[in-house]
């Protein structure tokens, strides 16, 4: 009897648990969507999960850069999420997110991941080595599809992956040097098929072409970082024409945990504004009050950059992205100054994370 008393209540309990599983609502990410598209060339299925900026229907008139994200079965909400913090903080633009993974049916990504990923080797094992097959479908069909399909800014994408997506990016930038701009990849696979990446490389290193690019690459400092440090400091050796290259070792941090802080990084990296030193003349033109709001906004020019202080005695740096624009490191603040038909300088249009207004210059 003491049995039954007992066992009752968590029968009920669980009955219960069940139920609220069945008629829970399911979480979604907002601004996203998911895609399919059939390769003829790679001979299978995949699923795209898209997620959109905040502003693209509401700015018609606006192309905006793609991130081609790799497993994205397992990395698409950590880089949405990381994406949408830096934005706000003002190190990003708008961005298109094309997050790539497996459709059909019974696709297994722990398996496919090694076909797609992995460049072609002497006696390549059973289901490998089809990363050229895998790039044909990104260049020739999953690109078109998505610049046919979404407001593309055509000659500014980002390729992302890590451990064989790290793998396959590397390939991709030695294989279509000009397919992508950016790249960011965290513990790259670097040792599978003997090194056979560094062959690629060293075919690249032969033609004498200009690697126009941005690249960041980051490690777990507990996942032995040797072969990579080799690698970074071999590509820094190269002085390839055209690349600005990142590298970091991230403390405390083993293999699969290198994606957080690696992406985050990462993307500051590849989409870092310019920081133009201007000279005085330039900034003599923006310097004075204007009127902000029910406060008075003073700039200056001091030692190459420009300087805003408020009424209450904040003042900040603000830092020259073209002799133009300016912004606010660490925050969603750009200025864009406007000239009146005399070519002196009526004010600026102040863009927040909230919004846009015009502040008017009113005196010198």
């Amino acid at each position: 009897m003491l049995f039954r008393s007992w066992l009752l209540p968590v029968i009920l309990l669980f009955t219960t648990y069940l139920a609220a599983q069945e008629t829970a609502p399911v979480v979604t990410l907002p601004g996203t969507q998911k895609l399919s598209i059939k390769s003829v060339v790679a001979e299978q299925e995949y699923e795209l999960l898209i997620h959109l900026p905040g502003n693209y229907n509401t700015q018609t008139s606006k192309t905006y850069p793609v991130l081609y994200l790799l497993d994205a079965q397992w990395d698409f909400p950590l880089t949405t999420g990381v994406y949408g913090s830096q934005y706000y903080d003002g190190f990003l633009p708008g961005i298109i997110i094309v997050g790539i993974t497996w459709g059909g049916k019974d696709a297994r990504p722990e398996r496919l991941r090694f076909r797609d990923f992995t460049p072609p080797v002497y006696k390549s094992p059973m289901g490998e080595g089809k990363a050229l097959e895998f790039l044909k479908f990104i260049k020739t069909e999953l690109i078109p599809f998505i610049d046919s399909k979404f407001r593309t800014a055509k000659n500014d994408r980002v390729l992302a992956g890590s451990s064989l997506g790290g793998l396959f990016t590397l390939y991709t930038m030695f294989e279509e040097p000009t397919l992508f701009n950016r790249y960011i990849l965290t513990s790259p696979a670097l040792q599978y098929g003997n090194g056979v990446v560094l062959e690629h490389e060293k075919l690249f290193a032969a033609k004498k072409i200009p690697l126009n690019a941005r690249l960041f690459m980051a490690h777990g400092e507990l996942e032995n970082p040797g072969p990579f440090e080799k690698f970074a400091e071999h590509m820094k050796q190269r002085n390839y024409a055209g690349l600005e290259m990142q590298t970091r070792i991230l403390d405390h941090i083993g293999h699969s945990g290198t994606k957080a802080e690696g992406y985050a990084r990462g993307l500051q990296w590849v989409f870092a504004k310019p920081s133009l030193q201007l000279s005085p003349a330039v900034l003599n033109a923006y310097a004075g009050l204007y009127q902000l709001g029910n406060d008075t906004l003073k700039l200056v020019g001091e030692s190459g950059k420009l300087v805003a202080s408020m009424g209450d005695g904040n003042r900040f740096v603000l830092d020259a992205a073209t002799e133009n624009d300016f912004y606010l490191k660490g925050e969603f603040l750009n200025l864009y100054f406007k000239k009146d038909q005399s070519g002196k300088v009526s004010g600026f249009q102040l863009e927040q994370f909230g919004g846009e207004q015009f502040v008017k210059k009113i005196s010198q």
